[in-house]
């Protein structure tokens, strides 16, 4: 018996690629490769993750502590946006349980992430050990101030709704480097793609989007109103 036929998950990862990423127009074939090769499944807990028509729907899941699983959808069109490329290293803000940073460490050579709520970033951190991705570096703190120990990055892809753009995550921004970011109020942002071009900050929306705030010193001060 092969691999995929025993697997439960693996038709409705390749349905989730075909049905809900291609169809809408994400062309990235690493990004569509990563796609497919996380288990998306493992991310949630519980019955959640029993079922492959509920874990590979299209929307967002809930995965406690006021947190939530992106859209499919979401995670590859933010991930596409970046332009990632093996060589880059690349921020993320909001490590969750970890399957966003799963699909940039498929890609990148360098992933650091960052996670305000401290038991999320720790079963994070165990889960993407289980799964072999050594590529990985975790904090725990604030987000909206990103992570000056690595930084320039290539990439900074932030996966919580901030007020307004941060300065720290453009200043470490790399001058060819991406930003991908929800900007808004609380119930309803613009994805925005951020760059630096003649000494100047560029930005252009992509789509709007829901996310939970971004708490934090350049963020929002509470996760509720």
């Amino acid at each position: 018996m092969s691999a995929k036929h025993q697997d439960p998950f693996a038709q409705a990862r390749e349905d989730m690629v075909r049905e809900q990423l291609e169809s809408r127009g994400i062309r990235d074939p690493r990004v569509l490769d990563a796609m497919r090769r996380v288990p998306r499944e493992h991310f949630l807990s519980g019955s959640a993750a029993r079922s492959p028509r509920h874990v590979y729907a299209d929307g967002a899941l809930p995965v406690g502590r006021g947190q939530t699983l992106s859209q499919p959808f979401m995670v590859a069109g933010m991930t596409e946006a970046l332009e990632p490329e093996p060589h880059h290293r690349v921020l993320e803000i909001g490590t969750g349980t970890g399957y966003q940073t799963a699909i940039l460490a498929e890609i990148v050579d360098q992933v650091w992430t960052v996670e305000v709520d401290e038991v999320l970033a720790e079963g994070a951190r165990e889960i993407l050990g289980e799964l072999g991705y050594d590529n990985v570096h975790f904090h725990v703190g604030d987000g909206s101030l990103g992570w000056p120990d690595g930084a320039p990055y290539d990439g900074i892809i932030v996966t919580a709704g901030a007020p307004s753009l941060p300065p720290p995550l453009v200043a470490q921004l790399a001058p060819h480097g991406r930003l991908v970011i929800p900007v808004g109020p609380r119930h309803l942002q613009e994805l925005l793609l951020v760059w630096k071009e003649d000494g100047e900050v560029r930005t252009r929306t992509l789509l709007e989007c829901r996310f939970v705030p971004l708490v934090g010193e350049e963020g929002w001060q509470s996760p509720t109103a």
